[in-house]
């Protein structure tokens, strides 16, 4: 099942004073049918840096994608299932109908040989927190095995997300248009 992601947008109100906007569970969760459990939750976006935070009360309405926009950045949180039970019935078609369903058509790398069917590749820096669970992170040439409290910095990197444990993980992105 997946698990809601609550979010709190607090800002000034008319007079100033700093209250909470909204209270409840983010709008904005996308599902892979390929991969049951998966879920994306998108929290807030930026269209630029530095980030306006005055007169803005949701940015949702903004374009989905993996990445963000030009000189903005992505907050999310994704929950990853235990794959044992969906990796060997994924296809190429899975893979291109899930990257094309996230706005992000060309961030996949994968293709024949590849070591993950999800490998993806963005033009960014990504701020990576395990917060729940256990997962590895696929490189192209190596794996690292990452638990809860671990940080990864993504930088460009072509990569994939392989939850091989018996429970959900749990990983909130915070990602960063970048450049080469």
């Amino acid at each position: 099942m997946v698990k809601p992601i609550r979010r709190v947008v607090a800002g000034n109100d008319e007079r100033g004073v700093a209250v909470a906007l909204s209270d409840g569970p983010s709008p904005d969760v996308r599902l892979d049918p390929a991969r049951p459990g998966f879920a994306s939750t998108r929290l807030w976006v930026t269209e630029e840096t530095p980030a306006r935070v005055k007169g803005i009360r949701e940015t949702l309405n903004l374009p989905h994608t993996i990445e963000p926009p030009k000189n903005g950045s992505v907050c999310r949180v994704v929950e990853f299932p235990p794959e044992a039970s969906y990796m060997n019935k994924i296809g190429a078609a899975d893979v291109q109908s899930y990257f094309a369903a996230m706005g992000s058509p060309g961030a996949s790398t994968a293709k024949a040989g590849a070591p993950h069917p999800y490998m993806q590749r963005t033009l960014t820096l990504d701020f990576c927190y395990v917060l729940e669970g256990e997962i590895t992170l696929v490189l192209d040439t190596e794996e690292v095995h990452l638990k809860e409290g671990d940080t990864v910095i993504q930088r460009g990197t072509s990569h994939a997300w392989s939850n091989r444990s018996d429970r959900p993980c749990l990983v909130v992105f915070s990602q960063h248009d970048g450049t080469m």
